[in-house]
């Protein structure tokens, strides 16, 4: 018979036939309870736990959802949320297209309602601190460095 023939009932966790004794069948017992144990702790902190993780941060942004806020779908739709109704929600898409969508259906807010209106003024404020910069020092920053002449 092959060599290897001999360790498969072994593997399969057979008990040894070789006259064993009492102590060493409950010391593989338990080694094999430990392993099993190890196995489904690994799966509960590498797959179950990040997943009910993702699925509450998304019931937690549908639920948050509201108007004006910039989405994005599944699918790749862009668009502003018009109305938000129990299960679906309103997106208008350009100035003349509205689609309705089930709230399920969009993967992440781009923009909430309440930052764009901030952006907006911290760009406009930029944009005036910059014109009040007099010319002449506009036209020094913009003189092209001599040094990198070849």
């Amino acid at each position: 018979m092959n060599s290897f023939a001999r360790f498969i009932p072994l593997l399969l966790g057979a008990p040894a036939t070789d006259g064993g004794s009492a102590a060493g069948g409950s010391g593989q017992l338990f080694t094999t309870f430990i392993t099993f144990g190890l196995v489904i702790l690994i799966f509960y902190f590498l797959i179950i736990r990040p997943q009910s993780k993702r699925q509450k941060e998304t019931k937690r942004m549908l639920e948050a959802l509201k108007k004006g806020d910039k989405v994005a779908t599944v699918g790749g739709i862009r668009g502003t949320v018009l109305s938000v109704k129990d299960d679906s929600i309103v997106v208008k898409v350009d100035a003349n297209t509205k689609l309705e969508f089930t709230k399920s259906s969009v993967s992440q807010v781009l923009e909430p309602a309440g930052t764009r209106s901030s952006s907006k003024k911290k760009t406009d404020q930029a944009k005036t601190a910059e014109s009040e910069v007099p010319a002449e020092e506009n036209a020094d920053d913009e003189s092209p460095d001599e040094s990198d002449e070849t």
